[in-house]
């Protein structure tokens, strides 16, 4: 039987946490009540041991002990956080220590934690220490532990981020470089990261992530591709590559003879090793801490402890910081960590029936730790792969190898001899991953868009209990009847899951409408738009998802894009170039202004395509349909890149309604660009994924029709703003939007427009509408 006496303790303390940073105010009074609680529960055990009775009444005074530590935690650090909210809107410069890895956010910045030592003006800097988020363009020596001073524009963060502040920054320079035993880490790392890009991909560019979760050699595309098949935790530093080090080390000491407090001291000394090298982030300390804790009761032989000393581990790692609680990576972190505790070993059990006990093992846990997660991911994830249980299963058996010898490879870099051997070996596994993850994500209905919220949370939970049912096996009677009922539920999921598969693959043509001539790609919230005519295809803009324009394409029917237009260089709008590159005839694009736009360019070319820099007046023909560039303004010194330099095209003819695509474009280009639009134009691609900042005075110039509102669904910048569709009303536009709709299609039928929906969202699913031209 497993000891669950500490889990009130854990859940007590993480709601405590969750109310004191969402709600900072009641901390003192979480204090205070705490205290309170530790007194009467303590005066009660001590009065029931006087007469020789006791009630547990200990656990009682530790669960209000706890809360209350939790709380003061989160109570010492307002006055500090609200110094640091009084910057909100302004520019300021900071002094601090970067505290995590650096990470390529959507909007193409590289964001990275940073704990200050100053905030303020340049001239009279305040002592200030709070966590903040910077984002600002890579820039060499941004790694944990350097001081660098950052200036740019501070916002304040919501309750519950850990972050006081987002710093956008605009001057980032490196201080002190990273010293001591991280600079010797970043070094072993990037050594580590060079050795590997020099083997032959497939596998180079993912094993320093498997390795030691360095992910900067993985493609945007094998990025997209590990998401949609759910592999992506396995270059993330979680509590599955701390356990498969501690495993690890425990073995080889058993194997050599230590007893067993030599094999736990190694153990732990080689797990504070590896999170030094993979550096000591608190998402890497929270991973290691609990799943190393947990791997010793298991090793040690107490099984049963277990659940009780990650309860602790919880508590402890609450107190020193609560807003972890509001985290979704820390809830992960837990739930993964309790799953190889609780059902790793029945679902070893349950698989050793048809497969070699080790190799059960091997599966038994990231396929548990994927059960548990899944309804947890959902909560707040729009992308859930169908096929990650079995891309996980195929994976599974080279994911410790390709750790373990890639994690050697990177420690005997002063022998480069022995350290390339190493590295070659674990490139096969590696490699293995790798086409894994490409070749299931590229099946038809691998990854699937969902509400993110309880009720799909539910249903995921629903299919993660019957996988687990019926690979454990069950007794009795009772048993037996819940394990038939779970084959149930499984063959129903099954047979919609095929033939979902079957409708986006092989069937997905037969299902789409032959009129259409515009269409709108639902790729979150981004842009991706598809022109028309006479079989001859356009696309404006890729999105930021690979897998969600791949799936549009395909179900569209798309080989060849005849015209790319990238309107801009933002992650949103060429985050999935990746997919195109090879399929294209000429690209059509605007300003760059980075290194990496002119990459991606070059890129497209190597692969084919002919490259036009756009300016007003440049035109062209799709089939029948003809093309004009409208903005930017050839080498403009106002818009010289960026949003308002974005190009915005017409299309008209060849069956194609005359339509207008407005790019990024802020109000101020809007009102330039309005001056020389003539006529009305049906369809309208609204600016800016529907932002606020739009020129009521174009829209009633151009009287559309129909506005295309490319956005994602849930976006945190609450795009479409209402304002923007009150104007689209008040010009008689219908507004179509791909975060309640899905994929839009619209086509012409004489006179009329016709558009169809994938969703109904706020209107039909297929409908008619005037065309005011």
């Amino acid at each position: 039987m497993r000891d669950l006496r500490l889990v009130p303790l854990a859940a007590i303390v993480w709601v405590t946490a969750l109310g004191c940073v969402f709600f900072p105010l009641v901390s003192w009074w979480c204090v205070l009540a705490g205290l309170g609680g530790a007194a009467v529960a303590l005066g009660v055990l001590l009065h029931d041991r006087a007469r020789g009775r006791a009630r547990g009444g200990g656990l009682l005074v530790l669960l209000a002990l706890a809360a209350a530590a939790a709380a003061m935690t989160a109570a010492l650090a307002v006055p500090q956080r609200e110094a640091a909210a009084e910057w909100d809107g302004q520019s300021v410069e900071v002094v601090g220590e970067i505290a995590s890895s650096a990470s390529t956010g959507s909007d193409g910045r590289i964001w990275f934690d940073v704990n200050t030592h100053t905030v303020g003006d340049a001239d009279s800097p305040e002592q200030l220490a709070v966590p903040i988020r910077i984002g600002s363009e890579r820039i060499d020596g941004l790694e944990l532990g350097a001081v660098i001073r950052a200036g740019g524009r501070a916002l304040v963060t919501d309750p519950g981020e850990r972050a006081a502040l987002v710093l956008f920054g605009d001057d980032i320079q490196v201080v002190t470089p990273a010293e001591g035993v991280f600079g010797v880490a970043a070094q072993m790392r990037a050594d580590f990261v060079e050795r590997a890009v020099a083997l032959p991909e497939p596998g180079a560019g993912l094993l320093p992530g498997l390795a030691v979760g360095d992910t900067r050699a993985v493609s945007e595309e094998l990025n997209a591709a590990m998401l949609s098949s759910g592999l992506s935790h396995l270059t993330a530093v979680s509590g599955a590559n701390c356990a498969i080090v501690v495993g690890a080390v425990f073995w080889l000491v058993a194997l050599c003879g230590g007893g067993r407090m030599t094999r736990i001291v190694l153990a732990l000394a080689a797990l504070a090793g590896f999170v030094v090298l993979v550096t000591p982030e608190p998402s890497v300390i929270r991973a290691a801490t609990m799943a190393g804790l947990v791997m010793l009761t298991l090793m040690c032989g107490r099984p049963s402890a277990g659940v009780g000393v990650l309860c602790l581990a919880v508590v402890g790692i609450l107190i020193a910081d609560p807003w972890l609680a509001a985290t979704a990576g820390f809830a992960l972190s837990a739930a993964a960590t309790a799953a190889l505790i609780v059902l790793g070993p029945p679902l070893a059990r349950g698989l050793g029936r048809w497969m070699p006990q080790p190799l059960a093992l091997a599966l038994a846990i990231p396929l548990a730790a994927h059960l548990v997660c899944g309804p947890i991911i959902v909560l707040f994830a729009e992308q859930q792969s169908i096929i990650g249980v079995a891309a996980n299963i195929l994976a599974a058996p080279a994911a410790p190898i390709a750790t373990v010898v890639g994690l050697l490879a990177c420690l005997t870099a002063p022998i480069p001899m022995l350290a390339d051997l190493l590295a070659a070996s674990a490139w096969l596994p590696a490699a293995w991953i790798s086409t894994t993850a490409t070749v299931t994500a590229a099946l038809p209905g691998a990854a699937v868009l969902v509400v993110p919220g309880i009720i799909t949370a539910l249903i995921i939970a629903g299919l993660s209990a019957a996988i687990g049912i019926v690979l454990c096996g069950s007794a009795g009677s009772w048993g037996r009847r819940l394990h038939s009922a779970s084959l149930v539920v499984l063959i129903v999921a099954v047979a919609l899951t095929g033939a979902r598969m079957l409708l986006g693959g092989p069937l997905a043509a037969m299902r789409v409408p032959e009129g259409w001539s515009v269409a709108a790609c639902d790729v979150g919230q981004g842009d991706a738009l598809l022109v028309r005519s006479e079989g001859q295809i356009a696309l404006i803009d890729t999105g930021i998802d690979p897998a969600l324009l791949r799936a549009c394409l395909d179900a569209l029917a798309i080989g060849r894009i005849d015209l790319l237009v990238l309107t801009h260089f933002d992650a949103d709008h060429v985050g999935a170039a990746s997919v195109v590159i090879g399929r294209v005839e000429t690209v059509l694009h605007g300003p760059t202004g980075s290194a990496a736009d002119a990459q991606l360019l070059d890129e497209l070319a190597g692969a084919g395509a002919q490259l036009v820099s756009a300016s007003t007046g440049m035109r062209g023909q799709l089939g029948g349909a003809s093309w004009q560039v409208l903005w930017p303004r050839e080498r403009s010194a106002a818009f010289p890149e960026g949003n308002d330099a974005s190009i915005v095209v017409e299309f008209a003819g060849g069956g194609v309604p005359r339509s207008l695509f407005l790019g990024d474009l802020s109000a101020t280009p809007q009102r330039m660009l309005s001056t020389q639009l003539h006529g009305v134009y049906p369809v309208v691609k609204v600016s800016h994924h529907g932002s606020a900042d739009q020129d009521p005075g174009l829209y009633a110039a151009v009287r559309p029709a129909v506005a295309i509102v490319s956005a994602g669904s849930g976006n945190d910048y609450g795009h479409p703003r209402a304002e923007t569709l009150d104007l689209l009303e008040a010009v008689g536009a219908r507004a179509l939007r791909t975060d309640l709709q899905g994929r839009i299609l619209i086509g012409l039928a004489g006179d009329e427009l016709q558009v169809w929906t994938e969703r109904s969202g706020a209107g039909e699913n297929a409908a008619d509408v005037d065309d005011p031209g």
